[in-house]
């Protein structure tokens, strides 16, 4: 006997389950992902504002370039030095011009007379103590060496300070030594009198 097999019927698939769980996983992943993309947005905004104070160095560039023209106004100064060769000729005619007697007399007079009583004073002391009197007397034989004198009595004056100027130097050699201070002493005053008699004191 042959069995009765079942009919085969089509029956209605199950519905698939619902993913609305999934969608709204990725709806808020995305949602976070742009807050995110936002708020480092938001922090990089202020940075991006610190070109603008960079756009002040530029300045900076112009005003070096305004300095480096500044040197080109010092060279053209340098010529101008030039007029003061000119003028250093000028000064070396005053000394060229020739004092009165009276007023090289007046110039000279207050050496002259204070070398008679240096003079004393050493021949009195006569030892080492007498030394710094001679330095001041040297100093002011320089002195007289470097006045100007008239041109009627310059050469004179100058071989008399000359002969006076090395009556000082024995007369110091004499008082280290300890011997010819007297002779020493009367050479410098005849030498510093033959000057106030030329002079006229």
């Amino acid at each position: 006997m042959d069995e009765q097999q079942p009919e085969l019927r089509w029956a209605p698939l199950p519905p698939a389950p619902k993913r609305t769980g999934r969608v709204w996983l990725i709806v808020g992943l995305s949602v976070a992902a742009l807050a995110i993309v936002g708020v480092l947005l938001f922090f990089l905004l202020p940075r991006g504002d610190a070109p603008t104070p960079t756009g002040s160095p530029s300045p900076t560039p112009s005003t070096s370039a305004t300095s480096t023209p500044t040197p080109t106004p010092t060279v053209t100064p340098t010529p101008t030095a030039s007029p003061t060769p000119t003028r250093t000729p000028m000064l070396t005619p005053p000394p060229a011009v020739d004092p009165s007697p009276e007023t090289f007399r007046d110039q000279v007079s207050g050496w002259l007379n204070t070398a008679p009583r240096g003079l004393d004073i050493i021949s009195r002391v006569g030892d080492q103590d007498a030394l710094p009197v001679v330095d001041s007397l040297q100093q002011d034989a320089q002195r007289l060496s470097d006045a100007q004198a008239p041109s009627s009595i310059d050469q004179k004056w100058r071989d008399g300070v000359s002969a006076y100027a090395k009556t000082l130097a024995q007369l110091r050699t004499a008082i280290t030594s300890g011997s010819g201070v007297p002779g020493a002493v009367d050479a410098a005053r005849t030498s510093v009198q033959n000057l106030r008699s030329l002079v006229g004191l």
